[in-house]
C-alpha cells in the first residue's frame, strides 16, 4: 500500500523571499495652530533663555508675545519663527531703542 505524504512542501513552508513594501506615506491633518518658535515674554532684566530652561525642567507653561501659552520641549532654532512673535518684537523695537536686532541677541 503506498501512503501520500500530507507533509507540506518547504515551498508552501516558506513565505516567498520577495517582500511587498507599503510605500504610501501617512497624511496627517494639521489642525490648530502650526508648530513654530515664539518669542517668550519676560520682565526688564529677566533672562529669556533662563526663563525658556526652567520651563523645560520643571514643565511649566510659558507664554508668547502673540499671546501663544505652551510647555516649551523643541529645539526652537528647528522650526520657523512665529510670525506674529517676530511683527509684535518689530514693533516694540521701533518704540525703544534698547531692543536688539534679534530678540536672542
Amino acid at each position: 500500500m503506498v501512503q501520500s505524504s500530507t507533509a507540506p512542501s518547504l515551498s508552501s513552508a516558506h513565505p516567498s523571499s520577495s517582500t511587498d513594501l507599503d510605500t504610501r506615506l501617512d497624511e496627517t491633518t494639521q489642525t490648530g495652530e502650526p508648530i513654530s518658535a515664539h518669542i517668550v515674554k519676560v520682565e526688564p532684566g529677566e533672562s529669556a533663555q533662563a526663563k525658556v530652561m526652567e520651563a523645560r525642567i520643571y514643565g511649566s507653561p510659558l507664554e508668547a508675545l502673540c499671546g501663544h501659552v505652551w510647555v516649551p520641549s523643541r529645539d526652537p532654532k528647528k522650526l520657523p519663527m512665529c510670525e506674529d512673535c517676530k511683527s509684535i518684537y518689530e514693533m516694540y523695537r521701533m518704540m525703544n531703542d534698547g531692543l536688539n536686532d534679534q530678540p536672542t541677541e
